[in-house]
């Protein structure tokens, strides 16, 4: 166990073997839809190339305050940058493989936004002050080029300013997107959207009722219909521009058997074959669409990713939830169905003081939300760089 001090305590270094002997990781993440099993899922199920610790938290005094989750990954910084910029990447890496290709120390969930492990509310910012001492010694020891915070909420950053002041450059992630759901029904919902974006789809629910008799089934046990989902799943995650987390049939097993009261599968069959789904989870008044998977030879035809948004927000508007979040991308659509940006950061930071200024201005260049031309044109686009 490798153990590193700095002014106000020391954080020790654990594999997720060694994290079970703690008896307080359950209650870090208590209060959030991601809490520690979901950490324990994704160890176990993505692979990905990630290499799992954790930090345990300590002050002077020997008490803990707190455990933070961290991966190693070899990771592609222009990962989705599109035209010119990528093309020129690209031709360099003819000579130089692993040019813009680095090590990276990232702390927060590999398949989610990011969130403080402090296990009282009261120590996030002793939390963060802790990290922004620590991390650059453990990244050095590591090898890694480059400490990243990954897909923090924006909630944080009066909590994490001390990064973006000493040493880190904040630049926004691809961010989430939230609709209130303070509606009566769907059809409620509709009237709140412009009158071209209510026509059209209607037209579309029209066309795939008089093609098709779609049947729904809502499941929290993915198991029995693994073989026919995950093909869907991987047909639409090869579509990506962008990929980062990769998932596989254990993981949507896991979820099943370990967060049965949080996760919802959508399941969409036409002549009993499934031909959509998507994975939902439910927490604190939230429906979140995480993953959707779609038969790509009926799909377009039927208009499946409309169609299947429908269900969803009918089933949560019907549940008397407050809020619907999507995961990042696709946004033309999510533009035009009242959706707000909710906004995640990345922290990012050279692990040589001499290349950090450089790398300062080059992070900005490369930030993903600067190639979209769909993000500037959301009412609340100005929150991505407060």
């Amino acid at each position: 166990m490798a153990t590193f001090s700095f002014k106000d305590g020391t954080a020790a270094v654990v594999s997720p073997d060694q994290l079970q002997q703690y008896e307080d990781w359950p209650s870090a993440f208590h209060d959030c839809c991601k809490d520690h099993r979901f950490y324990e899922i994704i160890e176990k199920t993505l692979a990905n190339d990630f290499e799992y610790q954790y930090l345990i938290l300590r002050d002077l005094t020997g008490r803990m305050r707190g455990i933070q989750p961290f991966f190693f990954v070899q990771q592609n910084l222009v990962e989705g940058i599109p035209g010119g910029p990528r093309r020129l990447v690209d031709s360099i890496r003819k000579k130089f493989p692993r040019f813009l290709t680095m090590r990276v120390l990232m702390v927060g969930c590999a398949a989610g936004e990011g969130h403080l492990g402090a296990l009282s509310p009261a120590d996030s910012i002793w939390i963060a002050e802790a990290l922004h001492e620590c991390l650059p010694q453990i990244a050095r020891a590591a090898k890694a080029s480059l400490v990243v915070l990954k897909d923090f909420p924006s909630k944080y950053r009066d909590t994490l300013a001390g990064f973006s002041r000493n040493g880190f450059t904040r630049v926004p992630s691809m961010p989430m997107t939230r609709l209130a759901l303070n509606f009566r029904d769907f059809d409620d919902y509709l009237a709140h959207l412009s009158y071209g974006t209510r026509k059209s789809l209607r037209r579309k629910f029209r066309k795939t009722e008089r093609a098709a008799k779609i049947e729904l089934e809502i499941v929290s046990d993915i198991t029995p219909h693994l073989d026919e989902v995950y093909p869907l799943y991987l047909a639409v995650h090869e579509r990506s521009p962008m990929k980062f987390e990769k998932l596989t049939k254990e993981y949507l097993s896991k979820l099943s058997q370990l967060m049965p009261e949080r996760v919802r599968f959508f399941i969409w069959r036409l002549d009993r074959r499934i031909i959509a789904f998507s994975i939902c989870m439910v927490h604190d008044g939230t429906i979140y669409d995480e993953y959707l998977g779609l038969d790509y030879s009926v799909a377009l035809d039927l208009h499946l990713y409309f169609y299947t948004l429908r269900d969803i927000l009918r089933w949560a508007i019907e549940n008397r939830l407050t809020f619907y979040c999507s995961s990042p991308l696709n946004y033309d659509p999510k533009l035009h169905l009242g959706c707000d940006l909710a906004p995640l950061d990345l922290y990012v930071r050279h692990t040589q003081p001499l290349l950090n200024p450089i790398f300062r201005r080059v992070v900005r260049l490369l930030e993903p939300t600067r190639h979209d031309p769909v993000l500037p044109k959301f009412s609340n686009a100005a929150e991505l760089y407060e």
